[in-house]
């Protein structure tokens, strides 16, 4: 646990850059959030605030516009990443970290490249593909903390709209972040009461940060918000190489 307060409250500007990414592009919270909180606390202290605030920004972004929710969409997703969490903690006690690791960051690295580099109408995904996503998202959430690419992967080839696109991968994101919290607490990461106090501390300045973006997404065009969820696939799959390579 990090000594005194001062460490705790030096999450809160850390949550608020996180949430203004996330409301943003939909996803990437922890992404920007986890390696600078380390700075200041333990990496598992770390893990266990920002899922309670992963979740109170995935609640408020899914119901800040529940009309712009696909709902087809969101009841294909969750049963799918439900099984790939329960596939994922097998895969934690039996499959080699970095190998994963490397494979899912070269495959999202490659994904992002396609996605800045290619020019012209892109190929609509069929449904079935939420399945894959799903049972992706599900396993790489519980092995990597990085369930949100192959859902943005996935619902940026649908052909929503910025709005559908961000209601939806939000809604989608309170399922999987929720079956991680749950895990969490089987550990007894959850347990600490000052946990749930840096939470909620920081809570605040993460709903501010979701505030701004949202006054900012309303001013952004489709194409620009789908070319900055390829630069975060980038930066995410380039971190998930990074720490598989180290």
């Amino acid at each position: 646990m990090p000594e005194g307060y001062a460490a705790v409250v030096a999450l809160a500007p850390i949550a608020f850059l996180g949430a203004l990414v996330y409301g943003i592009t939909g996803f990437g919270a922890a992404l920007v959030a986890i390696p600078l909180a380390t700075h200041f606390v333990p990496l598992r202290f770390a893990l266990a605030v920002f899922v309670l605030l992963d979740l109170g920004n995935a609640l408020r972004l899914g119901l800040e516009a529940p009309r712009n929710v696909v709902r087809g969409e969101v009841a294909r997703l969750v049963p799918a990443l439900l099984a790939g969490t329960v596939l994922g903690v097998t895969l934690l006690v039996n499959l080699p970290r970095g190998d994963a690791m490397l494979a899912l960051g070269a495959f999202v690295v490659a994904y992002a490249l396609y996605a800045l580099l290619a020019r012209g109408p892109r190929r609509k995904l069929r449904q079935g593909w939420s399945y894959v996503a799903g049972l992706a998202g599900g396993v790489t959430s519980t092995l990597f903390g990085a369930g949100g690419p192959p859902y943005a992967i996935y619902l940026s080839q649908r052909g929503l709209s910025k709005e559908a696109f961000r209601a939806t991968l939000a809604l989608t994101s309170v399922a999987s972040i929720s079956s991680r919290l749950f895990a969490f607490a089987l550990t007894g990461l959850m347990s600490h009461a000052m946990v749930w106090i840096a939470a909620a501390i920081a809570l605040p300045a993460a709903w501010l940060g979701i505030s701004i973006a949202s006054h900012l997404f309303v001013r952004i065009r489709r194409e620009t918000l789908m070319r900055a969820v390829a630069l975060m696939l980038l930066a995410s799959g380039g971190s998930l190489l990074a720490r598989a390579l180290a």
